[in-house]
């Protein structure tokens, strides 16, 4: 899962702003790397989101690039992306987290912890809720780029 962020020179620096993200943006020096800074911007932001109850909406597929503008798509680290991708499925499937966690066999407490950014769900845990959202887990290794 990746994010949409825009790129823009203003005079002297970078600035990358998320379009599907309200407020989550960052700037650095042109000669900095923009794209580690906003991987990390993009992640507090998810985080802060969670954090306080809210969620934030998919990222789009497509975003409108500005003149002169270029289109960075930053990844999600896969707990958090997990995590978006479990509520969103929750929340689509109408279920509440008490429904889920009936569903699941697991506890309204271990659903809302499993929402939270600073939990550390176990893969049992996480195939449980998978199957009761109708879902398959998948984990797997990949070279690093």
């Amino acid at each position: 899962m990746d994010y949409p962020a825009i790129v823009i020179k203003d005079r002297r620096h970078l600035v990358a702003v998320f379009p599907d993200c309200p407020g989550c943006q960052t700037q650095t020096d042109s000669g900095e790397k923009i794209a580690g800074k906003a991987r990390e911007a993009l992640e507090g932001w998810l985080e802060s989101m969670l954090a306080g109850r809210d969620v934030p909406r998919p990222p789009s597929s497509k975003v409108r690039r500005p003149r002169g503008a270029r289109v960075l798509r930053i990844e999600v680290p896969p707990l958090l992306a997990m995590r978006l991708s479990m509520i969103w499925a929750r929340r689509a499937a109408g279920l509440t987290q008490e429904q889920l966690a009936r569903k699941a066999k697991v506890s309204q407490q271990q659903i809302a912890k499993l929402e939270h950014p600073d939990s550390n769900p176990t893969i049992e845990t996480l195939e449980r809720v998978a199957r009761a959202l109708g879902a398959r887990l998948h984990v797997e290794l990949e070279e690093a780029a």
